[in-house]
């Protein structure tokens, strides 16, 4: 099949690879209609993670069964399903617990930049839509695979709540995403910490009801001038640096919890002004399964639409074309069609 491959820092090539195959009675075989690059690819394109030369990268995809195998019940060849970046049993212990991403068979989509994707756990896994959906519909429903359960996930392990006051740290398409999480929970203030008018429109039109633009003290200052100097009640740290990690302790309010979905880099965590403040960290690596099917009614229903966050869309062919334009910012997040 024809794949996005990763050989250096800076250097995605397009080409043959050798298709996917089951390689267990529970696994599937996707054929992808839609797929993506997420941010956190770039910190390998970047030189910033271990690189393996000549694999494959991209873990977000929608698409169509293809194959199952015969431990695969819920599923048929035919079926089109939204592919969780993480998969799991969903039965196991932790996924038991609502932590699917730290399930005892997990396992990654490792070519969802490709024509094809294997699917560990399909049962556990997978989640179907009804029928081949619009096209309209294909962006946010691939927003799913990753992106908006994400964003998702640092709202809940914040503790947002229904009129309560939300700082969203990062204005990627997970910053995003945790913005529009936060309006969908009721929050009465959402404030987008963002200093490019691309996204702080689309955040605006997520439900942000104040735009920071300023950064370290000056940012935090001005979210304290929103918010009558107390400081937010949840905090969505969205990007994973140590620098956005400093802000999001700097603006919550003594009793608050930051909700860190940001893979983490270089990241030193204030421990004495957590203690001092009583500011809690919870978050990680996002458990997709656990909040798929909210998310997908939400998304049918038309009353969310994350697939706002793709505002480029390539051919496969010219995936390091869109690995590019999100390198240097002039896109958000980019679909890549087959």
């Amino acid at each position: 099949m024809l794949a996005t491959t990763i050989h250096g820092t800076r250097d995605i090539r397009f080409g043959d690879v050798a298709d996917p195959t089951l390689e267990a009675p529970t696994d599937a075989i996707v054929k992808v209609t839609a797929g993506c690059i997420c941010g956190s690819d770039l910190w390998p394109y970047r030189g910033e993670s271990p690189i393996t030369a000549g694999a494959t990268i991209g873990h977000e995809c929608v698409g169509v069964v293809e194959e199952v195998g015969s431990d695969v019940s819920s599923f048929k060849a035919g079926d089109f399903v939204v592919v969780p970046f993480d998969h799991c049993d969903n039965t196991c212990a932790h996924c038991r617990a609502g932590v699917q991403s730290a399930c005892v068979n997990l396992g990654m989509t490792s070519s969802g930049q490709g024509e094809y994707a294997r699917v560990a756990q399909a049962d556990g896994s997978l989640v179907a839509t009804h029928g081949v959906p619009d096209a309209s519909m294909i962006p946010s429903l691939l927003a799913l695979s990753d992106v908006m359960p994400t964003g998702w996930h640092a709202a809940v392990s914040a503790g947002v709540r229904e009129g309560g006051t939300v700082v969203v740290v990062g204005d990627g398409a997970v910053g995003l995403c945790g913005v529009l999480a936060a309006a969908t929970m009721g929050a009465e203030k959402v404030i987008a910490m963002s200093r490019h008018e691309p996204r702080q429109q689309i955040a605006t039109s997520f439900g942000a009801t104040h735009i920071v633009a300023e950064r370290g003290k000056e940012g935090a200052a001005a979210v304290k001038e929103i918010t009558g100097g107390v400081g937010a009640d949840a905090v969505l740290e969205c990007v994973g640096t140590d620098q956005s990690m400093g802000t999001a302790f700097a603006v919550a309010r003594p009793g608050a919890t930051v909700g860190f979905v940001g893979v983490p880099h270089g990241v030193e965590l204030p421990v004495r002004r957590m203690f001092q403040k009583n500011v809690g960290l919870a978050g990680g690596m996002a458990p997709v399964r656990r909040y798929l099917p909210e998310l997908l009614e939400l998304v049918t229903q038309g009353r969310i639409d994350p697939g706002l966050v793709f505002d480029l869309t390539l051919p496969l062919a010219q995936v390091a074309e869109g690995y590019t334009a999100m390198d240097e910012r002039r896109a958000i997040k980019v679909l890549l069609e087959p």
